[in-house]
């Protein structure tokens, strides 16, 4: 059900091969947030992908240097930087994947939903850019809390009369990364080839990482099962404790939504079994939206492939997720129904 997405360190190689004589290779890849902690290091993954063959940048301020140094690699995308509210729309325009890591990042002590209040406004402002001048685009959800964010991106495009749902992302794959990373070391396993689906949301008890599907399958007693979900689960406050006041997860995130890019961008381009957990518009539970694997194809989401067979342990997860979930959601709902004139 869950298949393996190629890493950013082979995908160079076998994709200069396997797209040499693809009708259409050839993508407009905006980030918007380029001179930050993520948009920095993903920008720089992202020029190294054969698929993308103009990457433009944007942010509030850096973004000309930014976009200057990358266009020395030698690689084939153009790269353009674009500053401030002036030159959104012209970063946007036409774009076939928007990536958006713009925000303030986690502090110690901070939970994704304090960031809330600044990244709401962002995000909603961001989106209507792409509503207005890219209204076709796959947009990439980066910016926390994402529980709250992907809702927020949603309503714009309502109001801007552009909606799809299958063409708007929660980027969670930093939570897939650490659970395949984790599993590995705990079993000595060869971590390129494990696989962990997690589905729920993104910030705290919302995240539920279903180790039963694993690939290959691994086993655990219910003592260190637990110990390992909650570690999955707090992974982000690990990461900004141990950075003690400096940032966030910057560079598993860029890593993260990298693979997560390429592997929408392999599926635009007509490769057929793309598969991705991601945090999207959902009938699977109460709640409206939910991450689970996903089979990306040429219009974005192909087929939500669902939670599966949970374990009770998993299935208790998931109702203990419920509540915040929901209420995560209705924040970001009703934040862009106070605040959003289209």
């Amino acid at each position: 059900m869950f298949s393996r997405v190629v890493r950013p360190s082979q995908f160079v190689a076998i994709l200069r091969n396997q797209f040499s004589t693809s009708a259409k290779n050839d993508s407009k890849v905006a980030v918007l947030g380029a001179s930050g902690g993520i948009g920095q290091p993903l920008s720089l993954l992202l020029k190294q992908s054969p698929l993308v063959s103009h990457l433009a940048l944007y942010d509030i301020a850096h973004t000309p240097g930014v976009a200057a140094d990358l266009s020395h690699i030698e690689t084939r995308a153009k790269v353009t930087g674009h500053m401030g509210d002036a030159q959104l729309a012209e970063c946007v325009k036409d774009a076939d994947l928007v990536l958006i890591p713009a925000g303030v990042p986690r502090k110690p002590g901070m939970t994704r939903d304090d960031l809330f209040n600044t990244n709401a406004s962002i995000v909603a402002n961001l989106v209507d850019a792409c509503a207005k001048n890219c209204p076709k685009a796959m947009i990439g959800v980066i910016t926390n809390p994402v529980n709250s964010t992907v809702p927020i991106a949603s309503e714009v495009l309502k109001k801007n009369n552009v909606y799809d749902e299958k063409r708007v992302f929660g980027v969670t794959t930093l939570d897939v990364v650490r659970s395949n990373t984790f599993i590995a070391e705990a079993k000595g396993l060869d971590v390129s080839k494990v696989t962990c689906p997690v589905i729920g949301g993104h910030s705290g008890i919302t995240i539920v990482p279903v180790i039963s599907q694993c690939t290959p399958s691994v086993s655990f007693p219910q003592e260190e099962r637990q110990k390992l979900s909650v570690r999955i689960q707090n992974a982000g406050t690990e990461v900004v404790e141990a950075k003690a006041g400096a940032g966030s997860a910057t560079l598993s995130m860029a890593y993260a939504a990298s693979e997560f890019a390429n592997a929408l961008l392999d599926a635009m381009n007509g490769t057929v079994g793309r598969v991705q957990c991601a945090f999207v518009r959902s009938d699977e539970t109460e709640a409206k939206y939910f991450a689970t694997p996903i089979l990306l194809g040429r219009n974005g989401i192909e087929k939500n492939l669902g939670i599966g067979k949970l374990l009770d342990y998993e299935r208790n997860l998931v109702n203990a997720a419920m509540d915040e979930l929901k209420a995560n959601i209705k924040k970001g709902e009703e934040f862009v129904e106070k605040n959003y004139k289209s």
